[in-house]
């Protein structure tokens, strides 16, 4: 029979391990980390005929599960926001989120739903150091037809990365938005801003737009 020290250092052994294997995990190259989302969303949608048909709920849903633990919403926003964000209140910052995140989840969704059955991801070669704290990594989605475009730019967060704007078909969506929360913000203010992506929201929900 072991020792209760023996078990004891077994014990702290076997949670050193595992905090090693998380480590390990969290630490995760950039487009070994896209590349496993991606053929992650991927296999949901093959696997899925209610999102092959189209059903942009389901699609959400699946983005919402397999993508969004590894993005910096936050990021996105106020960087979307622009000098605007620190003038906010924290529950103005929260509500613009919460809008802009739902604006982004549907736009992104809308571009997997045209991914089909025999379409794979594919990883373009990347163009940065091991050193770089912010990297950009390229993808396509192939197979019938034109290729369907999704790129990513990732932050180094700690020990793991965390995506900040995407690339759909060729838009950066952080990027394409600012401009036109600047203009919103400067007639109408942050409030103006939130009302506006709410009734933007409220009618692609109703399939207005």
């Amino acid at each position: 029979m072991l020792s209760r020290r023996t078990l004891g250092r077994l014990a702290v052994a076997t949670l050193s391990l595992a905090a090693l294997g998380a480590q390990a995990q969290a630490a995760k190259a950039p487009d070994a980390l896209i590349k496993e989302v991606s053929s992650d969303v991927l296999d949901a949608v093959k696997a899925d005929k209610t999102i092959q048909a189209g059903d942009v709920r389901r699609v959400t849903s699946l983005v919402d599960q397999k993508v969004l633990p590894y993005v910096d919403f936050q990021r996105m926003t106020a960087s979307a926001v622009g000098r605007y964000w620190r003038q906010a209140t924290p529950e103005q910052q929260k509500r613009v989120q919460d809008e802009f995140k739902l604006l982004l989840v549907r736009t992104y969704s809308g571009a997997l739903s045209q991914v089909s059955a025999e379409q794979s991801v594919e990883l373009k070669p990347m163009r940065s150091q091991p050193t770089d704290d912010e990297v950009v990594v390229r993808t396509e989605i192939r197979g019938k037809g034109d290729p369907i475009q999704l790129d990513y730019r990732l932050a180094k967060a700690g020990t793991s990365w965390k995506i900040y704007d995407v690339n759909v078909l060729g838009v950066w969506l952080v990027e394409n938005y600012r401009n036109s929360f600047a203009q919103e913000i400067g007639a109408n203010g942050i409030d103006g801003l939130i009302a506006k992506l709410a009734e933007r929201n409220k009618a692609a929900a109703s399939g207005k737009s």
